[in-house]
């Protein structure tokens, strides 16, 4: 298995970028003030607002400036930050250290941007690399005028260009020093006017791709696009562009976190006589666009019998085994997860379908974020869906997002989580359902985070006859009940819910003209759902009014 490192990043606007590595905090060319405006042009006003004062900054270990120009090499940033971060390293070129001497920084925090490797902290190490702005140059002692830099942590590899137009030089130094994970380019490409306005620009976004492409990135972070209006790229352009020419690495706008090293997802799926929506889940899973994420598909199958393995090998899919007296639903995810490969578990359904090609990377980009360590999507009925399941639906997963979210709900017919956090807690293989909660509960008491993600949707069939219904709501509230053994429903709470639930359902059917559904229909299913929630809940025991109305309430 390919275990990435995480690493949290904050992008600071033009190339600026702050990288938290586990042995040191790397700032690299911070851009916090309007310098640009004030000491050199009045028109060039800064687009984005400065994120945080450089007076703030104290958490700075190692300062990286890749040349002298004042967008990237700031006076009125880099003293206040080394006055505010005494511990701080500064590495630059010559020009660069000439400045902050005479910005009064101590010449013994200085050094040399060398091309050889230095030793920054424990795993992480630092090359600097030739940078064309708008050619390569060096000084009479060979020491170059413009750099990038290469940082190298636990063997995975950051290339941070700063300013630089393509040259071969420096692809051939690249690739020497390969293999590169995360590639920070600037696609701000030089141009007749920006050449007269006096901005030497960068590379094109098409040939920062293939740029890209030929140092064999397996990321691209598109920088210096968004300062100032003259230099500035659109970032649906760079998106577009990226998608037309279907490169082989992902396209990372904006960051929150850096996954270094392959960040693979595994969907996991449990299956028992699927055949009639599988195959529609596995073309899907197929025509998923994301950005570079990689998955494979693993089949938790507990002994079908209707063309269900099948189709799963048509598909290619890694299949294993669980007899059907062994199954329980956290039994069968972490047989599935264990053998998963992915840095990421995605977890669905057998008859759930993503509602389009996007899902997949919907569904995983609050944790590519750091947003959250697990994550559910929205649920919808199909056309064959009982009208009151389509309305818990409608209750349970509603159109906004939350991310992250309060509370510990969610559901893994539609969900991902990291796998350090599975393996950190595992699904409860006794629970008769609800693995998800009550793994989420754990996680949350922890201080861990949940995001429900709207945009990341499911066609959820239950093609259920109605005593399935009925033990499905049964065994949910068994579950539940472990989860919250305070919560307990009355039969008169039942029968009061059951009413007013069957009542609900018809007046929004006839106000919004549901000819197709009928009085009867919703009525039995409620009669299921709720008989089925008080026999697995019948224990009397004190609950809130607030608890009740959340969990057993109509909508």
């Amino acid at each position: 298995m390919t275990t990435s490192l995480r690493v949290p990043v904050d992008m600071l606007g033009q190339s600026g970028c702050r990288l938290a590595f586990p042995g040191a905090t790397v700032y690299l060319d911070p851009y916090l003030s309007n310098s640009v405006q004030l000491l050199d042009a009045p028109d060039l006003e800064r687009q984005l607002p400065i994120p945080l004062p450089p007076e703030k900054i104290t958490d700075a270990n190692i300062v990286l400036i890749t040349h002298e120009h004042i967008d990237h090499c700031d006076p009125h940033t880099l003293p206040r930050l080394a006055e505010a971060s005494p511990q701080a390293r500064f590495f630059g070129p010559a020009p660069v250290l000439k400045k902050l001497t005479e910005w009064g920084i101590d010449s013994a925090r200085l050094a040399l941007a060398v091309e050889d490797f230095i030793d920054l902290a424990p795993a992480l190490r630092l090359y600097a690399v030739p940078a064309a702005h708008p050619e390569i140059e060096r000084d009479a002692q060979g020491n170059l005028a413009c750099v990038g830099y290469l940082l190298d942590c636990a063997g995975q590899r950051i290339y941070l260009a700063g300013d630089t137009s393509a040259r071969q030089e420096i692809i051939d130094a690249l690739l020497a020093l390969g293999p590169i994970d995360t590639a920070f380019l600037p696609v701000n490409e030089h141009n007749f006017f920006r050449g007269r306005r006096g901005i030497i620009g960068n590379m094109s976004v098409r040939e920062a791709f293939q740029f890209a492409s030929e140092i064999g990135a397996k990321k691209v972070v598109a920088v210096h696009w968004d300062m100032f209006a003259i230099n500035a790229v659109d970032p649906d352009e760079i998106r577009l562009i990226h998608q037309r020419m279907n490169p082989d690495f992902a396209l990372l706008i904006r960051p929150k976190h850096l996954n270094l090293g392959t960040a693979q997802t595994s969907i996991v799926i449990r299956t028992l006589n699927e055949a009639r929506h599988l195959d529609d889940l596995l073309v899907a899973i197929a025509s998923q666009r994301t950005n570079g994420l990689n998955h494979e598909v693993v089949i938790v199958d507990s002994g079908s019998t209707d063309g269900t393995l099948e189709i799963a090998e048509r598909h290619g899919c890694r299949i294993l085994h669980i007899m059907r007296e062994e199954f329980s639903f956290g039994r069968s995810l972490n047989i599935g997860c264990q053998a998963a490969n992915g840095d990421i578990l995605v977890i669905t359904s057998g008859h759930c379908v993503p509602t389009d090609d996007h899902w997949l990377q919907r569904l995983c980009q609050p944790i590519l974020d750091g947003m959250a360590e697990y994550t559910y999507g929205r649920q919808v009925g199909g056309p064959d869906s009982h009208f009151s399941e389509c309305r818990i639906f409608a209750k349970y997963y509603p159109e906004g997002s939350r991310i992250p979210q309060d509370g510990f709900f969610c559901n893994n017919a539609n969900s991902a989580l990291l796998r350090s956090t599975w393996v950190q807690h595992l699904f409860d293989e006794e629970l008769t359902g609800l693995e998800d909660m009550e793994l989420a509960q754990r996680l949350v008491r922890k201080g861990g985070r949940l995001a429900y993600v709207a945009d990341a949707a499911v066609f959820h069939f239950h093609n259920e006859s109605w005593s399935h219904v009925r033990r499905r709501f049964e065994r949910e509230a068994i579950a539940l009940q472990r989860i919250m053994p305070q919560l307990h429903v009355s039969i008169m709470d039942t029968l009061r819910y059951l009413v007013s639930s069957v009542w609900k359902d018809w007046r929004v059917a006839r106000r919004n003209e549901t000819a197709s559904v009928s009085l009867s229909n919703i009525a039995r299913y409620r009669w299921n759902q709720y008989i089925g929630s008080w026999k697995g809940n019948h224990e009397h025991r004190k609950l809130s009014h607030a608890e009740k109305e959340k969990y057993f309430f109509p909508h």
